[in-house]
């Protein structure tokens, strides 16, 4: 219990000096003041009567935890300078980090060994594949809330190898980009020099912090060999019909010569700049994930993930059951307006109906009195972005003078143009009911739209008000022969009769819209494909040439050819502009001695979009398996000895989109035979993010970035790796305090100190019983811990170990401090391959068997009761934990304050309950 209290309270407080002392941190501190008095922890000391030092507005009134079963005080003090530490990291660190180069200490196993005789011998070792997301190579580098998630990973890596397991964990690059072209504009620097100086920054950044990659299965995704092995990707995708051409809808800014998102247009203008912004069609690239939408919803059953990354991929993918309903264009037999809903109900209380302006039908059914004020309000909403269309509360739109016919009543309705309708979402039209959806009826009420009520509340619910729109199912009324159906049947029985009578069925669709791959930039993966090309009547191939200025051709996009995959890669051309210019189609088309070729005699442009950042991200778990290999992507053997992911590591900011295409690329895949497994990551953790000492995140504008170098340097990248696990739970976001980091570094100094005590004793100093019993229970949570990846707790846990050896002076037993080293060594890599030499192991620690604890030795044989007289406490024992009656009472009379409280009284009554209480009552 001791061992518990005092690990708990070190994790608690790490986890309060997180940030300035706000009223919740005050409350904080009285409520484990109040915790500890209860308990009894703090020996009568409450937490400000002692020296914790809190960098905060309590600053003037420090205080500290402590235990008398605990000599480890966690200080917060200005950073101490490298010299007056006890652990020299900044010689054993560099020692340690060349040392695992030198020996390969962390290659990668071979998983099956092929004999002389042909045979196959497979590991007897379970496999754990640990993923990081693939980080992208910024000039700023690193700063400290990077290295989180790698220094989680790279613990659960290096204790699953001394859990006798293979691992797999490998890094690479992410490392095509918006902000290297950016770079190379303003700068003239070509994005692969800028590409690559970033990498090796990064790299050494990496190494510096002794994580245990296996840097044999680096990749960058703008390696020859890698882009080729992604235009391959995409070659299968073109072959099986997923990768088309389509005329979209993109937000077009002149100025800065690019396509933008929807969260970069605002009011019409450009983010950056306030450039004027318009919407025009433009050829792009499409995937068609939306065919793998129902196999991304339901393979995310079985996936360890967290919940809220399962609900964001749920909803982005947005499956909906419902109703399509086709409404006759009144005098135009041809034409017809389709519309879904998941509320058929509802249909007999539609009254008007509603499309996107740029919905095909809308110049056919705006009459020639409405086509000025139609025209001047498609105009006006061109320039908005879908996403400033869908959130402005303010409903706009234009009646058109056109009719649609209701497919039950044949009534007229009229039909309305309005902004927040997108063409690109569902049909891009739908039907208005303004009595039960709160949309249309402020939409019908701002113009003046009639409102028919459909349907009424049960009798449960109340009764209907025509104040607002009634949106919870009920009781249809004036529906014809479906009055009095519940809401669900008549949904079904409205479904049936459209089917019936050819207007429609039921339809399932989804929010997921189809992947639009182009981008019309340089510094990305070519897209493999190019068009023949047409010349006037009469001219033959061989008498011009497309590259010439003035040379009239036509690019024939609609007949797209795939680059032969013998021909891959596909390589960027040279060029000394990369600015995108006002040219649509993108830098590319400029580099006419690349686009244009002969073959054949024939002449043919090649493909002038690039594929975007997401493409190398979606496959590059694939090629870490097999990165050296010229043949194919990977082999289907390593596939199956590795394949899936056991743990993925990364941001939240990439629940949706990153994990989405990554996994449909991955089902492509599973279909074309060319992996075993339907799932790529089966267990995803998300780390919290590392907010600035300011509370906000953390960036070069808020001047609050904080360089894991500089921490470095003053106290060593293992007590970086300590403090960033000991912060609080990883899932949790956390202020960094540099100040903070001293509190870990007497902690490794202490563990360091340790160490040599016990290098110096021999065998004859032997564990007593209660270093014996901290000792097991240590290993018994600490193993839990970082199975749970409670990484805090488990850090907490071997601090009260460690004070616990550090109070025996000379006595500490040699099998204490090995086992401390084995579990502090996933956490403080160097730190622990520098304690195993000093305590006379010539080989690394990397592969040392875990530590075994003994079930029984972590059981409590005593336990602590309070006694109370008469329901107040009076006095606390220790008992067996199966002490009768008797013996309880026998060592309460012990105890001076509850003798004195039975003094001269009778004795009336004992509750006694055995390891919980008890209570004497006397008169």
């Amino acid at each position: 219990m001791k061992f518990l209290l005092a690990t708990i309270m070190i994790a608690q407080l790490a986890s309060a000096f997180r940030a300035p002392a706000t009223t919740s941190t005050r409350r904080f501190i009285q409520s484990q003041n109040k915790r500890a008095a209860t308990f009894g922890v703090l020996n009568g000391e409450s937490l400000t009567q002692q020296k914790y030092y809190h960098h905060g507005s309590l600053r003037q009134q420090p205080f500290l935890i402590t235990r008398r079963h605990m000599s480890e005080t966690v200080e917060e003090a200005a950073p101490a300078p490298a010299a007056s530490t006890g652990y020299p990291f900044a010689s054993i660190e560099p020692k340690w980090q060349a040392y695992w180069k030198e020996n390969d200490t962390f290659k990668t196993p071979e998983r099956r060994t092929t004999n002389e005789d042909g045979t196959v011998t497979k590991s007897k070792n379970k496999k754990k594949y640990v993923l990081d997301m693939f980080p992208y190579p910024s000039g700023a580098g690193l700063h400290v809330g990077h290295p989180e998630g790698y220094t989680a990973s790279d613990v659960m890596s290096r204790y699953w190898r001394m859990t006798s397991h293979d691992v797999l964990h490998p890094i690479g690059w992410d490392s095509f980009g918006l902000p290297a072209e950016q770079f190379a504009i303003q700068t003239g620097t070509h994005p692969e020099v800028e590409t690559k100086k970033n990498i090796a920054n990064f790299k050494r950044q990496l190494q510096m912090l002794g994580f245990s990659y296996d840097w044999e299965k680096e990749v960058a995704t703008t390696d020859v060999e890698y882009v080729k092995w992604t235009q391959w990707i995409f070659l299968q995708l073109y072959k099986k019909g997923l990768a088309c051409q389509s005329e979209v809808s993109v937000n077009w800014c002149p100025a800065l010569g690019t396509v933008l998102s929807n969260e970069e247009v605002i009011n019409g203008l450009s983010e950056r700049g306030d450039h004027p912004v318009t919407r025009l069609p433009l050829r792009q690239w499409v995937l068609k994930i939306t065919e793998y939408a129902d196999r991304l919803e339901q393979g995310l059953e079985g996936l360890d993930w967290p919940s809220g990354t399962m609900t964001a991929q749920e909803q982005w993918i947005g499956k909906s059951v419902g109703t399509e309903i086709d409404f006759n264009v009144d005098g135009l037999d041809d034409k017809k307006v389709t519309v879904f809903t998941t509320r058929a109900d509802t249909l007999f209380g539609v009254t008007y109906v509603t499309l996107a302006p740029e919905h095909p039908l809308v110049s056919s059914v705006t009459t020639s009195d409405q086509k000025e004020e139609v025209d001047a309000y498609v105009t006006a909403t061109s320039s908005r972005s879908d996403l400033d269309r869908t959130s402005s509360k303010e409903k706009t739109g234009v009646f058109t003078g056109g009719y649609a016919i209701h497919p039950l009543t044949n009534e007229k309705v009229p039909i309305w143009i309005g902004d927040y309708v997108l063409g690109s979402y569902g049909t891009g039209a739908v039907m208005a009911v303004p009595a039960h959806d709160e949309r249309d009826y402020e939409f019908a009420s701002k113009f003046g739209l009639e409102v028919k009520w459909v349907v009424e509340p049960t009798k449960k619910d109340g009764e209907l008000s025509t104040e607002e729109a009634f949106t919870k199912a009920g009781v249809n009324v004036n529906s014809g022969e479906f009055d009095g159906m519940k809401t669900q049947k008549a949904k079904k029985a409205i479904t049936a009769k459209l089917a019936e009578i050819s207007s429609g069925g039921p339809k399932i669709t989804y929010k997921l819209r189809d992947w639009v791959f182009s981008r019309q930039r340089y510094w990305g993966e070519p897209i493999p494909i190019y068009f023949p090309i047409d010349f006037p009547e009469g001219v033959e191939d061989s008498d011009v040439d497309p590259k010439v200025d003035g040379c009239e051709h036509t690019i024939r996009f609609d007949k797209p050819i795939p680059v032969d995959e013998a021909d891959l890669p596909l390589t960027l051309p040279e060029m000394e502009d990369f600015s995108p210019g006002d040219d649509p189609a993108g830098c590319l088309a400029r580099a006419k001695d690349w686009r244009y070729f002969q073959k054949d005699g024939k002449w043919f442009s090649r493909e002038t979009n690039t594929m975007p950042q997401w493409a190398g991200s979606c496959w590059y778990y694939f090629r870490f398996l097999d990165p050296k290999n010229g043949e194919s992507a990977f082999s289907p053997e390593l596939d199956e000895d590795w394949m899936p992911v056991d743990l993925y590591v990364g941001g939240a900011e990439h629940a949706v989109l990153h994990l989405l295409y990554a996994r449909f690329w991955h089902q492509v895949l599973y279909d074309l035979g060319y992996t075993k497994h339907p799932e790529p990551f089966q267990k995803l953790v998300h780390q919290g993010m590392i907010l600035g000492s300011d509370g906000e995140k953390m960036s070069k504008s808020r001047g609050n970035v904080v360089n894991p170098d500089d921490v470095v340097e003053v106290h060593g990248a293992d007590a970086l790796r300590l403090y960033e696990m000991f912060m609080g739970p990883l899932e949790a976001v956390k202020p960094w305090q540099t100040s903070q980091v001293s509190g870990v570094v007497r902690f490794q100094n202490k563990l360091f100190n340790v160490v040599k005590e016990a290098a110096k004793n021999d065998a004859s100093v032997e564990m007593d019983e209660e270093t014996t019993k901290i000792l097991h229970k240590t290993m018994k949570k600490v193993t839990e811990d970082i199975e749970n990846m409670s990484f805090n707790t488990a850090i907490s846990a071997m601090m009260v170990l460690t004070n616990h050896l550090t109070s025996l002076k000379d006595q500490v037993p040699r099998e204490a401090a090995e086992k401390l080293t084995l579990m502090v060594s996933p956490f403080a890599p160097h730190l622990g391959e520098e304690c195993w030499s000093l305590l006379g192991h010539d080989d690394t620690l990397a592969y040392h068997p875990w530590v075994e604890h003994d079930e029984a030795l972590c059981v409590d044989n005593t336990v602590k009761m309070g006694v109370q007289v008469n329901g107040k406490t009076r006095g606390e024992i220790e008992i067996p934990k199966d002490a009768d009656q008797e013996g309880a009472m026998g060592e309460a009379m012990k105890v001076q304050s509850v003798s004195n409280q039975l003094d001269g009284k009778d004795v009336k009554k004992i509750i006694y309950v055995p390891g919980r209480i008890l209570n004497i009552v006397a008169k």
